[in-house]
């Protein structure tokens, strides 16, 4: 369903979506002692559950949103 003129979500088309955090471990001594030191954000489509992860680089949600919707 994905190509260059569609937008929405690449599952069903939707454009309704959800942006989360997720905050993991790296490896070493911020495993062992549990410090978050990688920040993910996570964009859903809110009709089918679809998600992508993307690296918290960014200021805002809104480049995110549209990178996910096309």
């Amino acid at each position: 369903m994905s190509s260059d003129t569609d937008d929405g979500c690449d599952k069903c088309g939707h454009t309704d979506t959800e942006v989360g955090t997720i905050s993991t471990t790296g490896g070493g001594l911020s495993k062992m002692f549990d410090i978050q030191t990688n920040s993910f954000k996570i964009v859903s489509c809110t009709n089918c559950g679809y998600s992508e992860l993307y690296r918290d680089d960014t200021a805002g949600s809104g480049d995110i949103v549209d990178v996910f919707l096309g």
